[in-house]
């Protein structure tokens, strides 16, 4: 099995959701550089769990998500990068052939989609986008609160996930999850936990929304 050039973030990629990046560190600008000479080009996101994205000697999760290349850009002493998630991806095994990282991965079956969920969809919009509007008005948001997402229903529900103002382990959870009504619930419940704390009088709140469009 080949190896699969991966990108460990402070943060959390989901499929069919947009993601931009800044490239500066060498090992990463060679991850770059090879990735592009692919027909497809695209690497794996996983979420740090200790450590920081500079410098390495950092710790992963080993779930996360296959991000697909759609725009570079050079910058001075840095490259920007437009990519979106594809599918959903397990580490098996970390490997040290390169000096950045690469990793045997598996792919995690994608969720279905049934319209029996309808109603649990857009009750889940409903609460992310109201959220998020006082997100924005209070804390600060990443996401506009009137962001357009897809018109297909499981497209969607991951773009609510992402755009939900939630911290990186919430996400995580979300992104792990194993049916569709599994995440719009979990998606509500989550939603749910963070207005409280942008309501409570302490004025405190996770602002981390986990994502950058």
């Amino acid at each position: 099995m080949a190896a699969t050039a991966i990108f460990p973030l402070e943060t959390v990629l989901f499929p069919h959701t947009p993601l931009a990046l800044r490239v500066f560190e060498e090992r990463y600008l060679k991850m770059l550089g090879a990735c592009l000479e692919a027909e497809s080009p695209s690497f794996g996101v996983v979420l740090i769990e200790r450590g920081s994205e500079v410098g390495g000697g950092d710790t992963r999760f080993r779930t996360g998500t296959m991000a697909r290349l759609v725009e570079v850009a050079a910058r001075e002493n840095a490259i920007e990068l437009l990519v979106v998630g594809q599918e959903r991806i397990e580490i098996g095994a970390w490997w040290d052939d390169e000096p950045y990282p690469t990793a045997e991965v598996h792919p995690v079956a994608d969720l279905t989609w049934d319209p029996a969920l309808a109603p649990l969809r857009d009750e889940a919009e409903k609460h992310v986008r109201r959220v998020l509007t006082r997100a924005a008005l209070t804390t600060g948001s990443r996401w506009d609160p009137s962001i357009e997402i897809s018109d297909d229903p499981l497209e969607s529900s991951w773009q609510l996930a992402a755009i939900a103002p939630l911290g990186p382990i919430d996400q995580l959870e979300l992104l792990r999850a194993t049916s569709l009504a599994g995440l719009l619930a979990r998606l509500i419940d989550l939603t749910l936990e963070a207005e409280e704390i942008l309501t409570a009088p302490s004025g405190g709140g996770d602002d981390e929304p986990g994502l950058t469009a």
